[in-house]
């Protein structure tokens, strides 16, 4: 069998191909620059009234319809020169052509329709997706019936095998995709450490919950609302802290919280006389907040209330501790220190690198202020995660290694872990070993 005529004219077979492979560069640039560009420019720039930037947002809001039409184009072309430029070299040198056909189009490919677009397409995606938005919203509207039509046979094949994959499906959250491109940034030097801290800690509010922050009933400082008014004003003085919680018969008792400038304008009131003062009419009502309240809702609650203190309860109504707005804002900005804080030494860094620390000492503080990355999610203490990672409380002298970090315990009181030694060590080891 016979090409016609028309296709045994060398230059118009050279055409035919050029143009299949131009198509084909068209398809694998635009691949690659909307899947690359930046979502929070293009969003700008059609916030501004950017025609074109309006049709990337389209075709990105659809992005599996846009990547199916963009294959089933790019493959369209790429069979068809192959498919072309086979006939026309069989035509000429026989069975051998078959083998020049695969060389030839495999180089062309490569080179001239895959790996040179996708470099150009790289090198600036925002820009030349505002391009080539006109085109490609043209092909997705030509391609798009038969590309959904694809993805269902995709979906539906893949059911079996216990794969399931919704439209559009994003593999990470909006959340998770911003941590993560602030961390690359920071790791380049795009970013400063404090920057990707802070926008960390606004991101992850809604993933916390009070527990994980509060401060536990143990460091509570509180006060005996029997003891006699003078003894109660010089407790308030002699505390770093503005507001106090009041107990009556026991410590779990909590009836009250005693706030200093409250006390004072009462005191000013009496003429500076404390016997005369009655500190159950100065007291404010407590205000207990479950411990499994989200960061983020308790933000809005002391917004709402106007007040800054609430004291933190579990399933039981038992007392776990207290949060404060400050606390909250701490997971944001860091450690908020004036001139009433009391410096603790829950943190000391020895000159060999390794870090000295009380067992209270939170997890995010620790990662924090170390840049490590000890995980959070069963513990909310270092002490924690190492009881939770050993499995048992451990004595004084182990030794554990796990997530990186080597836990030596310096000092156990009971049956809680008071003081531990952590170095950070290479490789990172992820299952626990114990030593004495």
């Amino acid at each position: 069998m016979h090409l016609p005529d028309i296709f045994n004219n060398p230059w118009m077979a050279f055409a035919i191909v050029l143009v299949c492979l131009a198509f084909s560069a068209f398809f694998s640039a635009s691949e690659t620059a909307l899947t690359a560009a930046s979502r929070a420019r293009i969003n700008a720039l059609n916030n501004q009234g950017n025609a074109n930037a309006g049709k990337v947002m389209g075709l990105l809001q659809s992005r599996e319809r846009l990547i199916g039409s963009i294959l089933i184009g790019n493959n369209i072309v790429n069979i068809g020169a192959s498919a072309f430029t086979t006939s026309v070299l069989v035509e000429l040198f026989g069975a051998g052509g078959v083998l020049y056909a695969t060389i030839i189009m495999s180089a062309l490919v490569i080179i001239f329709a895959e790996v040179m677009p996708k470099t150009v397409a790289i090198s600036n995606p925002d820009r030349f997706a505002l391009s080539i938005a006109r085109p490609v919203s043209f092909f997705v509207a030509l391609f798009g019936p038969l590309a959904h039509a694809v993805n269902a046979i995709v979906r539906f094949s893949l059911k079996p095998f216990g794969v399931h994959i919704g439209e559009n499906q994003a593999v990470l959250s909006a959340h998770e995709e911003i941590l993560s491109t602030v961390d690359i940034l920071n790791k380049e030097g795009s970013v400063e450490r404090s920057d990707r801290d802070m926008l960390g800690g606004l991101l992850v509010l809604k993933e916390l919950v009070v527990s994980d922050v509060m401060v536990h009933r143990t460091k509570m400082h509180m006060i005996d609302i029997d003891l006699p008014a003078p003894d109660i004003v010089k407790e308030v003085l002699a505390s770093p802290y503005t507001r106090v919680p009041l107990w009556r018969n026991e410590p779990e008792n909590i009836v009250g919280v005693l706030h200093s400038k409250d006390l004072l304008r009462a005191l000013n009131k009496v003429g500076g006389n404390a016997e005369k003062l009655d500190i159950g009419d100065i007291a404010l009502e407590a205000w207990f907040v479950p411990d499994t309240t989200a960061l983020q809702d308790q933000l809005q609650a002391f917004l709402r209330r106007k007040t800054h203190f609430a004291l933190v309860v579990d399933e039981y109504g038992e007392v776990m501790g207290l949060i404060t707005l400050e606390d909250i804002i701490e997971e944001i900005v860091g450690d908020i220190h004036d001139e009433h804080d009391i410096t603790i030494s829950g943190l000391r860094q020895n000159p060999d690198g390794s870090v000295t620390l009380d067992g209270a000492v939170p997890i995010r503080d620790l990662n924090r202020a170390m840049d490590w990355e000890l995980p959070d999610e069963e513990a909310t203490t270092i002490a924690g995660l190492v009881i939770h990672e050993a499995m048992t409380i451990p004595d004084v002298g182990q030794v554990f290694t796990f997530h990186g970090c080597r836990f030596e315990i310096l000092r156990k009181t009971r049956n809680r872990v008071t003081l531990l030694k952590v170095t950070s060590v290479v490789p990172r080891q992820n299952n626990a070993d114990t030593g004495t």
